[in-house]
C-alpha cells in the first residue's frame, strides 16, 4: 500500500512540464526506474474532454519517442502557418480545376485504356542512342504481319551477347 501511495505522490512531485499546445493540453515527462533501468515517461493531460484527435502531430511524435525534444511554441506557430498556406494552395487548385471542368478544357492528357503513350516521341529524345530502333522497325500497330515475321529468339545490341547462351541457375 505504501508503495502505491509513494508512486501516487511521485507522479505529482517529479513531473516536468514539457509544453502546452494551442488547445491547452499539457505535456509532461519524468524519469523513473523500471527494473533497474532509468526510463523517461511522457504523457498528456487533456484540457477538458479527453480527445486524442486534438493532439498535434508533433506532440504525438514526442509522446511516442520519435522526437527527443518537445516541440517549441515557435516551431508550432511556423508549422501552423505552413499548414494554412497549404490549405490556401489546395483551395486555389480546386477552384482552378473546377473552372477547367466547367469550361471543358483540360491541360493534361490522361492515358487510359483507349490511349497509349507516344513511344516515338520518347525515343526521339535519344537520337544517337544505340537502343533506338530504326525507322522500319518502329511499328504503329498497323503492321500486324511484320510483327508475326519477327523471330521469337532474343536479340541484343551488346558485343558479347549470344542468343540462347543464357541458362537459368541450377540449385
Amino acid at each position: 500500500m505504501s508503495k502505491l501511495f509513494s508512486k501516487f505522490l511521485g507522479l505529482f512531485r517529479s513531473r516536468t512540464l514539457a509544453g502546452v499546445d494551442k488547445v491547452g493540453n499539457r505535456y509532461f515527462t519524468r524519469v523513473e526506474e523500471i527494473d533497474g533501468i532509468m526510463k523517461e515517461k511522457r504523457w498528456v493531460i487533456f484540457k477538458g474532454e479527453e480527445d486524442p484527435t486534438s493532439i498535434p502531430v508533433e506532440w504525438i511524435c514526442w509522446l511516442n519517442g520519435q522526437r527527443t525534444k518537445a516541440p517549441t511554441p515557435e516551431e508550432m506557430i511556423e508549422l501552423e502557418a505552413r499548414r494554412e498556406l497549404i490549405k490556401q494552395n489546395i483551395a486555389i487548385l480546386k477552384k482552378k480545376e473546377e473552372e477547367e471542368r466547367k469550361s471543358g478544357v483540360r491541360q493534361s492528357k490522361s492515358i487510359g485504356k483507349g490511349g497509349s503513350p507516344d513511344l516515338r516521341s520518347f525515343i526521339r529524345q535519344f537520337p544517337d542512342a544505340s537502343f533506338a530502333p530504326k525507322k522500319d522497325e518502329v511499328s504503329d500497330g498497323k503492321d500486324v504481319a511484320k510483327k508475326e515475321e519477327r523471330s521469337t529468339e532474343p536479340t541484343g545490341s551488346g558485343k558479347t551477347f549470344r542468343p540462347g547462351a543464357w541458362q537459368p541457375p541450377s540449385s
